[in-house]
């Protein structure tokens, strides 16, 4: 555990440490975490091995606590150190009647507890009496106390939120730049729909064009026509008055 710790740090300072994953790694008790992570919001140790919380620091601003999938049985008071805690999951532990529990009633702020796979579950009555012996208790095991689901939003600590919406903002990503990327957006578009009108036209002149040569060729074929239709009727012209004359010369020599 304390070699993951290390490593999770990245060479900060512990005080500068908001949120700490010691997921899978191998300990039965709680082993280099110590009371120098001051700013600590949220801590995993899933499926660690925990069998004993002996050890665990003075996290005085710790709100998010997993532990689930661990063998802790009892030793809930050593979390006491943690006060501000809302959220906590015990879930896959090995958490077997309600007194084990008791030391929970001392976390006023706690809205959020899961105890899943746990053999306490089994009892009679077993939220109802959660509920009673937790009072600021409003999600028992992903439900409330009219068995309404929690939405996962409701869940999450309001505080690591807020931390990581101020990271971002110091690093460029707050609305500022959000603002920013909107009006390069509409810059875009403008001169995007620009490029489309100005193609659109040339389409248009181009088709202008094409149509003005069509209309050129049946010009020329319309005049062909009309001069072919010209000589035709000349051509009976001239072809009457010798006919005419034929017969008039024929005429006088019968006579």
């Amino acid at each position: 555990m304390e070699k993951r710790i290390e490593l999770e740090k990245r060479g900060r300072k512990p005080d500068q440490i908001y949120e700490l994953n010691l997921d899978n790694c191998r300990s039965t008790t709680i082993e280099g975490l110590t009371d120098d992570f001051t700013n600590l919001k949220s801590l995993s140790l899933i499926n660690v091995g925990l069998t004993s919380l002996k050890g665990f620091p003075k996290l005085p601003n710790l709100q998010k606590l997993e532990l689930s999938d661990n063998r802790i049985s009892n030793g809930l008071n050593l979390l006491h150190t943690s006060p501000k805690l809302t959220n906590l999951n015990l879930s896959g532990n090995k958490i077997k009647d309600l007194e084990t529990l008791e030391p929970l009633k001392e976390f006023e702020h706690l809205k959020s507890l899961d105890l899943f796979n746990n053999e306490v579950t089994v009892i009679d009555n077993y939220r109802e009496k959660l509920f009673k012996l937790l009072p600021s208790l409003k999600y028992l095991d992903g439900f409330d106390v009219k068995e309404q689901e929690a939405d996962d939003s409701e869940q999450e600590v309001d505080s690591v939120n807020g931390n990581e919406e101020e990271e971002s903002d110091e690093y460029g990503d707050g609305e500022g730049g959000e603002e920013e990327e909107d009006e390069d957006i509409e810059d875009d578009e403008e001169v995007g729909l620009d490029a489309v009108y100005k193609e659109n036209l040339e389409e248009e002149s181009e088709g202008d064009d094409y149509e003005g040569e069509g209309s050129e060729e049946e010009d020329d074929e319309f005049i062909e026509e009309e001069e072919s239709f010209q000589g035709d009727l000349d051509t009976e012209e001239d072809a009457t008055p010798r006919g005419k004359k034929r017969k008039h010369e024929g005429e006088e020599e019968v006579n």
